[in-house]
């Protein structure tokens, strides 16, 4: 561990893991007042909170107070993967299996027979190791993971630097920078559900934007089936902004040239997020439910419509197809990858 943790105010214990590894948090707070609130485990922000112009702290996004909670999510028959960080590869990839320099990658299933979200334990389950973090301006914590080769059957050995940055202009930043030893898949998403009315609302009654013309058209298990869905006079046409949907789940190709991605309203309190990102998607997913098993932050309990996701990434199931942008990872090669979430109180 480095020496800085042991001596960092802003370093906190938050919990244990099973094999008594030691989890830890770190709350950075920018100048505007903007706190965020990171575990090492899964690299997962657990609380964000956002100053308003009345005076109240709003938390944007949906948690858990405890480890243990954390860790019992998974067991929930949908985890939710609260806050977490995804890999090796966000969403699905069909039959678990894919084609790689000639060779057959059979990767573990966890989902109807596909892999999901990196498999039966991926990266939202990890412990990350916290390499820096820096106060003052535009603060920042950076996480590092190893991910050997042959874990959850992917090739090589990936190491992955990630780095959340509060700037000042009101922005979370997330930065991934990754180098593998051999050639492998890679895609990684950031899982926060936002909730602009508070944590403890639902979705309903935001106004939701994407600037997309088109999503990935999948079958029964929602895995793509390589083909494209035109979003004119479509129910997902979310060009211009209309309220969030009770049920989505769905890949969009991202225009391009366009300002942001896509925006979500909150008219009760004027508050506005703005998503910007490198990548050529963002799959949209409305959720949340803990089932009634496990309680939310503040003894909240989460339902179906609790939060929204703005997963940016890669096209799920990518390497099965060869007219989606690539997804491998050469081993000579840097894997980049860059989100923003802007937030405007007006």
């Amino acid at each position: 561990m480095n020496s800085f943790l042991n001596t960092c105010s802003l370093i906190k214990l938050f919990g244990y893991m099973p094999d008594g590894a030691v989890v830890n948090s770190c709350e950075l707070t920018n100048k505007n007042g903007i706190q965020l609130k990171v575990i090492n485990y899964g690299a997962t922000i657990t609380s964000l909170k956002i100053p308003l112009k009345n005076g109240a702290f709003l938390d944007v996004v949906l948690g858990f107070d405890t480890m243990e909670a954390y860790l019992n999510s998974f067991k929930l028959k949908s985890a939710p993967y609260f806050g977490a960080t995804v890999g090796r590869y966000a969403g699905r990839i069909n039959n678990s299996t894919f084609s790689l320099n000639g060779k057959s990658i059979d990767l573990n299933n966890n989902n109807n027979g596909h892999s999901l979200h990196g498999g039966n334990i991926g990266f939202s389950q990890k412990k990350w190791e916290i390499k820096n973090v820096t106060e003052g301006e535009n603060p920042s914590i950076t996480l590092s993971y190893f991910s050997p080769d042959g874990e959850e059957n992917y090739p090589g050995d990936l190491s992955i630097d990630l780095t959340y940055t509060l700037s000042e202009e009101n922005e979370l930043i997330i930065e991934y920078v990754a180098t593998t030893s051999e050639d492998t898949a890679i895609n990684l998403t950031h899982h926060s559900y936002f909730n602009l009315d508070g944590h403890n609302s639902n979705i309903l009654e935001q106004d939701l934007s994407i600037n997309s013309n088109k999503i990935l058209e999948t079958n029964d298990h929602n895995i793509p089936t390589g083909q494209f869905l035109n979003l004119e006079n479509n129910l997902f046409d979310f060009n211009q902004a209309k309220k969030c949907p009770k049920t989505i789940d769905s890949t969009f190709v991202l225009n391009d040239g366009k300002e942001f991605l896509a925006s979500l309203f909150s008219p009760k309190n004027n508050l506005e997020m703005l998503v910007f990102t490198n990548q050529p998607a963002v799959h949209i997913y409305v959720g949340g439910n803990c089932f009634n098993t496990i309680k939310g932050k503040e003894n909240v309990d989460y339902h179906a419509l609790s939060g929204i996701c703005f997963e940016t990434q890669n096209f799920p199931d990518a390497p099965n197809h060869d007219h989606f942008p690539n997804a491998v990872l050469r081993k000579d090669e840097v894997y980049q990858h860059k989100t923003i979430y802007k937030f405007q109180n007006s």
